[in-house]
């Protein structure tokens, strides 16, 4: 039998690559030492490094302590010179120092230089403003290039005090603490293509009204399940996951090359654990189609992972901003259920909030290209969380039912200037209100009338005498148009537990 010459292996190799799943698209990193001083690799070595996180064109959280931290040689004496602030330390026995600066206010650029004896580090090109961890599976990964308008998207994409670091997506068996990267990048036409786009346009939103110099880091991995990026120690917090625990336990000392982007842990260690405790506002997190199959569990680990990541950051409850399932194919019966779970965390969870995207969808692909009207729900989210601002962002949300005559009365919180008929902008656009279906004794649903009168709305069904039970937008692929009158929509709900 022949060999197979190269050239065939690379035609191969091509040819494979260019199927890969629509469910778990993968985003080319250039990997580059972001450092301007080379680290050597030997512990042995006299050594001198930043952590990953840090290099030009960095932003730097204002308001709080920013803790900045590195390597030296064991016992050396480093001192870091921000701006025209000076602190010294001593590298620990392990050869590890941290020193933390501030509060630190928007102001003009800052160099950065620290140094020990024999060694200097020199970043420049340094602003102050407000970082956001921008993290979860594919739909937060999904870039601009390949978004909605993505060519005005892309010549429009000059913003210098917006600035971008992207992790490679990686996975690890233990914690790690360093990672490679191209580093920080201003926000230009050519940075901007193979960024997230979801996290660009909340960012976009998030300089345009609160005028600071924005942040954003981009960890995400297409096709990953949240068990991923939760620490072991909170895995082994409850019971649930003690399956997951031992999978992870079974990983240690083996090849981390050959672990995929779903081993529990796996994405914490290597793609969240090095950024901590670098100074952050709070996170967006888009994630949950790898979690569907198991959504009866997802609430109680949305609880563990943003306690853990809140705990270990050390900054209190910060803001977490999380995206709901969009429309998908009609046969995924399990979504609902999971974006229950993500509507339940908004409901339990301190200082969480959702963006709806269940108007926002493509029936055959698992990735919507309006990304922007994704980020735009997540910063108004933002602003009123995170900023104090009074305003509305939030669609309707259900809050009780009661009956009349035969007739399910609803009634809703975040109501903004009133409830309306919203358009969704696909082919199912209606001036009556869709999406809604009642069950009787028999459990069974049947699509129902709704009508809005005043702040509630009104369902009924004539196949129906005694109904008990009412759901609102409940599939996967979803035709319900009830929003408020500022064009939020309401999450889907149910007013049963059948």
């Amino acid at each position: 039998m022949r060999p197979i010459q190269p050239l065939c292996w690379i035609i191969i190799l091509m040819l494979w690559t260019s199927q890969s799943s629509a469910y778990a698209q993968e985003v080319p990193v250039v990997e580059a030492p972001i450092q301007k001083a080379p680290v050597a690799e030997s512990p042995a070595e006299p050594t001198l490094a930043l952590a990953s996180i840090f290099s030009d064109h960095m932003v730097l959280q204002r308001g709080q302590r920013v803790p900045i931290w590195g390597h030296a040689e064991p016992g050396t004496k480093v001192r870091l010179q921000l701006g025209d602030r000076v602190r010294d330390t001593t590298a620990n026995d392990q050869g590890a120092w941290r020193l933390d600066v501030g509060p630190l206010a928007v102001g003009r650029p800052l160099e950065m230089r620290v140094w020990t004896e024999g060694a200097a580090l020199n970043l420049d090109d340094i602003v102050v403003g407000d970082v956001w961890i921008c993290s979860g599976q594919s739909n937060m990964q999904w870039t601009v290039n390949r978004s909605n308008d993505a060519e005005a998207e892309i010549a429009n994409a000059d913003w210098p005090q917006i600035r971008l670091v992207t992790l490679p997506r990686v996975s690890a068996s233990s914690p790690q603490d360093r990672f490679k990267s191209a580093g920080w990048q201003i926000c230009t036409s050519e940075t901007i293509r193979q960024f997230s786009a979801v996290a660009y346009s909340f960012g976009r939103e998030l300089r345009s009204t609160q005028n600071v110099p924005i942040g954003l880091i981009s960890t995400n991995y297409g096709g990953t399940p949240m068990e991923a990026w939760t620490s072991r120690s909170a895995l082994a917090s409850r019971a649930t996951f003690a399956r997951e625990v031992k999978k992870a336990d079974d990983a240690i000392g083996g090849d981390d090359r050959m672990l995929k982007g779903n081993y529990p842990t796996g994405l914490f260690n290597a793609m969240i654990h090095p950024l901590v405790p670098f100074g952050i506002r709070g996170a967006i997190w888009y994630q949950g189609e790898s979690n569907a199959g198991r959504h009866q569990h997802y609430h109680e680990l949305s609880q563990l992972m943003i306690a853990d990541w809140r705990t270990r950051w050390g900054q209190g409850d910060f803001p977490f901003l999380l995206v709901q399932l969009a429309a998908f194919m009609p046969h995924v019966k399990q979504w609902p259920y999971l974006r229950e779970a993500q509507h339940q965390t908004v409901l339990t969870e301190p200082n969480v909030a959702m963006a709806v995207a269940t108007d926002i969808g493509d029936k055959e692909d698992i990735h919507p290209r309006n990304k922007q009207e994704v980020g735009k729900r997540l910063a108004l989210a933002a602003r009123a969380l995170a900023y104090g601002e009074d305003i509305v962002y939030s669609g309707p949300v259900y809050e009780e039912m009661s009956k009349r005559n035969g007739t399910c009365v609803l009634s809703f919180t975040h109501l903004g200037s009133g409830l309306q008929i919203g358009r969704s902008g696909r082919e199912e656009d209606s001036t009556a209100l869709l999406g809604f279906e009642v069950a009787g004794k028999d459990r069974q649903f049947v699509p129902a009338d709704a009508r809005i009168e005043g702040d509630q709305v009104l369902v009924s069904s004539e196949a129906v005498i005694d109904p008990i039970s009412v759901r609102y937008n409940w599939a996967g692929w979803t035709v319900g148009n009830l929003y408020n009158v500022e064009g939020l929509p309401a999450p889907p709900f149910r007013t049963d537990r059948f």
